[in-house]
This record gives structure tokens, C-alpha cells and sequence, in this order.
């Protein structure tokens, strides 16, 4: 008997490998063709995720085989939801946006879970259950709405700031929440309750000593020596380790995976390591929350939507209308303008992917029925399928309900006030626009740095040199640590809002990954790139950089001049010689792809003229400082037209002929090159 149970061990393991790897390859396959066709009509992913489960799932063609190996890869989809938004939570952020974050996500929580709990509590259900559902229905989708608020460029809009200081607010009640499920549950229940409350209390002040320690101490030093070693991989296995080692410490404590997995994240994320950190988790995040929302939709029995169908239907537009009118009820207390008020509730009327979390473990903790889960699915779904259709009939809803009296009258007595916008990213200081992104911090980049503050642009640096970036930072440099191949970091440098970025990095490869990623994320963006060999130029061009300089022919270049001064060659001879050499490697090289219009746009070579800055860093006495420009005459005594004028690291808006000019100031000029030189010796006259 043991010889036998020996030999048929290995085959049974055998069985179910196979079992659980063609469960994956069922899965992701039919994700595949689902999702596709779901975005052809322009719903959601994840409503594509939950059909695709919906129809693998035992309740209808029943493929996949091993749902609870499934359930366990889903497992890690939690992790990683919660895992990321600790990473991406920022108290400084946070603390710009507290009052749309605090009151209008409190109010908006609470009054929704106080309305379910009297309707719950008005139907016969328990105190618990009844506020339980109130949790339930209280949160939004932050995937869908986020997204499609993106895709409709309305983040940026009043209602988009309301909308995603709300969803912050939710994603992080998930953790409380999740707390109080033991005591709603009655665990709690009689004389020990007091007990367990305190015990509760106890858990939460010893992890967040724990999270405070860690965040402060350990990490950083951690991630520092970690991220010396230059090693991606090490990097990664460091991440997911931390994520998975405070989620199972938590768990042993008798609290959630999840909410060990948001602790996890929180203690990295206010180190210089986050966005890195977020980029290298992306990835398996998205991958591993797929399988989470497929075995939401597995556990959907159709049969329940096709048995009660009208109820279903009626408690979805319920769910919908309920949220629809709370929600504006809670943030009419930001005091926005109405019109903004009832974009926000429409966007948050549906219910979110964290209630499937909360679901699961109120299922498992007695306070939703197994028959009520299933409604509660059903109603769920359904609300994720409306919301694209919601938010489009949004905007002519509103517009027709501002055309009635009330909502001026309304907004008369609210006393609106502007909403002040969240940062659109998180490195230290204001947001950067038109602003220039240099990519490495070796010698070149400390050279363009050290030319930025001359000239007072503004600018930010990423540096894969984790020491670099240490000391740069208690400098008070505006630096990041990160792969500048990775679109999430580059996201976070202002990329999309950058007028340059100079990639002086030494390996090709990732130049030529970084070029190509930075030119998807901003087509117009100047991109600078310093390489070591001529040959690499080619394809830095064909994947879109806009300049590209050659350590090797530069260096070149300098030894030819140095070569033919000592034979006496007339300096303009050799000035000659290398700019045509220069362009003729530059002219063979540039791709022939590039638009006279977009040639224009980065270069300005008009035969016998020039476009010139000229700086007024004369003596006080000169005769152009201090004179207005109708006075200094620079189109009739030169010849020049002016363009404009650069004060104080700033463009100076507007320029007449009754503005001044300064000591310090820079006048952009253009003419011929002999008005230009003529002009620059009288600013430059002592």
C-alpha cells in the first residue's frame, strides 16, 4: 500500500498541475477574446474580465475544472490592488487635497452606508448585516471611473478633482472597513465586545508603530543597499517580498492579507524608491487582478439573473439613482458649482471592485446569505455595465438641469468656491510644466543642470544610481530614482508636459527603449540624446529623437580643429570644414520621415537671418537699460524685430512699446547676423 500510494503520488500532483495550468490557459484565452470584444464597444476591461469568468465559471459552460486553485491565484490580485495603492498614496498629497479627501469622502461614505443601514434595517435584516451593505454599496469603481474619466480628459476638470479625492477616500475606508467585519459579524458580541474592540485598537496602534518604524528605519537602508547592487531583479524580488512578508505578519495577527499588503506599500511609498517600485509591481498587478475579477464573475450564477430578473433589474436602478442623489448631497458641502456637484454623482453611481473584497469576507464571516451574495453580484455587474453609458448621457443631463432656476439659486446660498486641484504628480514641489527632464546625473547631466539654474529653467532629474540620488536629494535637488523605461516613472517626471529631454544614459539599449517610450508619451517633445559611437545615431533617429550627439565624432571634431590650428589653417576654414562634416553625417542619419513642419518647429535656418537671445548684463549706465522699447527703437537703429523677453526665468507677458528694459533681462531677436552682433556690442559695452 505505501509502495503504491508512493507511485501514484507524482501522477496525481501530475493531474492537478495540469488541471490548474489549463484552467489559466482557458482563462486567458477567453479574457483575450472577450476583452477585445469589449472594447470594440467601449466597455470596460474589467466588465470583460467578470463576463469572461461568468461564462468559465461552473454556472455556465463549467470549463474551468479547479475553480479553488483559481480562487488562489486571485488571492494575489487582491494583494497587488492594495499592494499599489499603498505605493501610490502620498500624505503630502493628501494633505493638499484633505477637504475634498476628509469632509466630502466622509460624507459621501456615511451617508450612504446610514441610508442602506435604515433600508436594510426597515427590511428585516440585522444591525450589522444592514450597515455591512451599507459598505457594500458605499464604495465606487476607481479602475472604471479613473479610466474612463481619462479617456474623456476630465481628470483635470472640477468634478474629475471631487471624483478622485472621493475615490481616494474609499480606497483607503477599505481598511477600517475590513476591521470592523469581525464585530459587525457578532464575534464580538455580549460581554467580550468591549474586548474585542480593544484587542482591535491594540493590533492597529502595534502595526502602525510597526509601518512608522519600518518606514523610517529599516526601508530606506534596505532599499539603499538593494538598489546599489544595480540589480532590477533583486530590486523586484525585494518589492514583493516586503508586500508578501507584512501581508502574511498581519494575517498571523489575526487581520487582513490585504490590509498587510496597503501597509507593506505605505512603507515604501514615501521613499525615493516608489515610482520604480510601483512600475515593477505593475505588471504582475494587472495580470493577477484579472484573475481576481474572473473569479468574481465564476462565482455569478446566471441562473439567479435569469430567476429574478425584473428584481434585479430594479435593485440595480435603485443602487444607481440611490448613490446618484447621496453622493451630490455629500459634496455640495465642498461648495462647488452645482453643474460639477451632478457630474460627480453620476460618476460615482456605480459599485466599486473593492466591494467584491468586502463581499468575500462577509460571506465567509455570516453577514451576507449565499442567495444574497448572488444578488449582490448580479446588481454589481450590472451597475460596472451602466457606467460608461451614465457618464456619456451626463453631460445633456446636466446641461438640461442647469437650464432650471434652482441651480443658480442653489449655488447662491452654498457660497461657491473654486476646489483646489490635486498634484498631477507627486515629487516634491508644484507640478512642472514646459519644463526640462534630464535623464542620468553623470557629468553631462551636472553640466545641464548647473546651465538650468543659470538660466533659471525649471527642470527634473532621474538617475538609476541610487547613491546619485541620495545625496542629490538632501542637496535639495528635484530628483527621482527610477528606469527611464518604464512609462509610469517617465509619467511622474512630467514627460507629457516637458518642452525637452536630454537621455544621456551609457547603456544603448535602454536609450533606445527610453527614446521610443518617451516619444509615445509626447510626440512633440524635443528629445536630446548623448551617445558614446556614431553608428548608434541611426537608430535613435528611426525611433524618435529629435537631436542626437556622438561623444566619438565630437571628440573627432575637436582633435581636427586642434590638428589644423597647429598648420595654421584660418579658424574660419575650420569652422567651415566641421559644420559641413557635421552635416553631412547629421543629413545622411536624420530619418527622411520628418516633416518640414516638424523640422520648423525644432530648427530655425534661414539663409542670411537668425533668431538670437541677447542678454542684457551690461553696466547700469548702457543706453538700453531702463528704456522703454518705444524709447530704444530696436527695428529703426538696428534693424531687428523683437520678439519677445525673458524676465526672471520667465516669459514677460504682454511686451508694448511701454515696457521697460532690464538689467538681466534676455531680448529674443531676429535678423541678419551683423544687426544681431551690433545690437550685442551695445548691451555688452562696459
Amino acid at each position: 500500500m505505501g509502495a503504491a500510494a508512493v507511485v501514484a503520488r507524482p501522477a496525481l500532483l501530475r493531474a492537478m498541475n495540469h488541471s490548474l495550468l489549463y484552467d489559466l490557459l482557458v482563462i486567458l484565452l477567453l479574457s483575450v477574446s472577450v476583452t477585445l470584444l469589449f472594447n470594440r464597444i467601449r466597455l470596460p476591461s474589467i466588465i470583460g474580465f467578470l463576463v469572461t469568468g461568468m461564462l468559465a465559471g461552473p454556472y455556465a459552460l463549467g470549463l474551468v475544472k479547479v475553480p479553488a486553485k483559481v480562487d488562489q491565484v486571485a488571492e494575489m490580485g487582491i494583494i497587488m490592488l492594495m499592494f499599489t495603492i499603498g505605493l501610490e498614496f502620498s500624505v503630502q498629497n493628501l494633505g493638499r487635497m484633505r477637504r475634498a479627501v476628509f469632509l466630502g469622502g466622509t460624507l459621501q461614505v456615511g451617508l450612504t452606508v446610514a441610508a442602506v443601514a435604515v433600508l436594510g434595517m426597515a427590511m428585516g435584516s440585522s444591525l450589522g448585516s444592514a450597515v455591512f451593505w451599507g459598505f457594500l454599496l458605499s464604495l465606487s469603481s476607481t479602475a472604471i471611473v479613473l479610466k474612463l474619466m481619462q479617456e474623456r480628459m476630465e481628470v483635470e476638470s472640477v468634478h474629475g478633482q471631487i471624483v478622485l479625492a472621493i475615490l481616494l477616500f474609499q480606497d483607503l475606508a477599505v481598511v477600517p472597513m475590513m476591521l470592523l467585519i469581525p464585530l459587525l459579524s457578532g464575534q464580538g458580541s455580549g460581554g467580550n465586545q468591549f474586548l474585542v474592540l480593544g484587542l482591535m485598537v491594540a493590533k492597529i496602534l502595534a502595526v502602525v508603530a510597526m509601518v512608522g518604524l519600518s518606514a523610517r528605519y529599516l526601508m530606506p537602508r534596505l532599499l539603499l543597499a538593494v538598489a546599489r547592487t544595480r540589480s532590477r531583479e533583486l530590486f523586484l524580488l525585494t518589492i514583493i517580498g516586503t508586500c508578501l512578508g507584512v501581508a502574511v505578519l498581519t494575517e498571523q495577527a489575526g487581520l487582513s492579507l490585504a490590509l498587510g499588503a496597503f501597509l507593506a506599500g505605505l512603507i515604501i511609498s514615501e521613499s525615493e524608491y516608489s515610482y520604480e517600485a510601483v512600475s515593477s509591481v505593475l505588471p504582475f498587478r494587472e495580470v493577477f487582478a484579472s484573475f481576481f475579477f474572473v473569479s468574481i464573475g465564476m462565482l455569478f450564477d446566471v441562473h439567479v439573473l435569469l430567476a429574478h430578473p425584473v428584481q434585479i433589474v430594479l435593485l440595480t436602478i435603485g443602487v444607481i439613482l440611490l448613490k446618484m442623489l447621496l453622493t451630490p448631497v455629500a459634496t455640495a458641502f465642498l461648495r462647488a458649482p452645482v453643474g460639477e456637484i451632478l457630474f460627480t454623482g453620476m460618476a460615482l453611481a456605480q459599485v466599486g471592485e473593492f466591494a467584491f473584497v468586502l463581499s468575500r469576507e462577509g460571506l465567509r464571516a455570516g453577514l451576507i446569505r449565499p442567495d444574497s451574495y448572488q444578488i449582490f453580484l448580479a446588481i454589481s455587474v450590472l451597475t460596472m455595465c451602466c457606467t460608461p453609458g451614465v457618464m456619456a448621457l451626463a453631460r445633456p443631463v446636466v446641461a438640461w438641469v442647469m437650464r432650471l432656476p434652482w441651480p443658480l439659486e442653489l449655488e447662491q446660498r452654498l457660497h461657491v468656491a473654486p476646489v483646489p486641484p490635486p498634484p498631477a504628480v507627486a515629487t516634491a514641489g508644484p507640478p512642472l510644466t514646459d519644463h526640462l527632464v534630464i535623464v542620468g546625473y553623470g557629468l553631462n547631466g551636472r553640466n545641464l543642470v548647473r546651465a538650468a539654474k543659470f538660466a533659471k529653467l525649471p527642470y527634473i532629474i532621474l538617475e538609476a544610481d541610487a547613491d546619485k540620488v541620495h545625496r542629490g536629494l538632501k542637496r535639495g535637488e528635484r530628483m527621482m530614482y527610477g528606469d527611464v523605461t518604464h512609462e509610469h516613472v517617465l509619467e511622474h517626471l512630467g514627460v507629457v508636459r516637458a518642452r525637452v529631454v536630454m537621455v544621456a544614459i551609457s547603456d544603448p539599449a535602454a536609450a533606445l527603449r527610453a527614446v521610443a517610450a518617451i516619444r509615445r508619451l509626447n510626440p512633440l517633445v524635443c528629445i536630446l540624446v548623448r551617445t558614446l559611437y556614431v553608428y548608434e545615431r541611426k537608430n535613435l533617429y528611426h525611433v524618435g529623437a529629435t537631436e542626437v550627439i556622438a561623444q566619438e565624432q565630437e571628440t573627432s571634431m575637436e582633435v581636427l580643429a586642434h590638428v589644423l590650428a597647429r598648420f595654421l589653417v584660418p579658424q574660419d576654414d575650420i569652422e567651415k570644414l566641421i559644420g559641413e562634416l557635421r552635416h553631412g553625417s547629421h543629413a545622411m542619419l536624420r530619418p527622411h520621415s520628418l516633416t518640414k513642419a516638424a523640422w520648423a518647429s525644432i530648427h530655425l535656418g534661414l539663409t542670411g537671418a537668425e533668431l538670437a537671445a541677447v542678454p542684457v548684463e551690461a553696466d547700469p549706465q548702457t543706453c538700453l537699460h531702463g528704456q522703454v522699447l518705444s524709447e530704444a527703437e530696436l527695428r529703426r537703429r538696428f534693424g531687428l524685430c523683437l520678439l519677445a523677453i525673458r524676465r526672471d526665468g520667465a516669459m514677460l507677458e504682454p511686451v508694448t512699446n511701454e515696457t521697460a528694459i532690464l538689467l538681466h533681462d534676455t531680448l529674443y531677436v531676429f535678423g541678419k547676423p551683423a544687426q544681431v552682433a551690433q545690437l550685442l556690442q551695445v548691451v555688452e559695452a562696459a
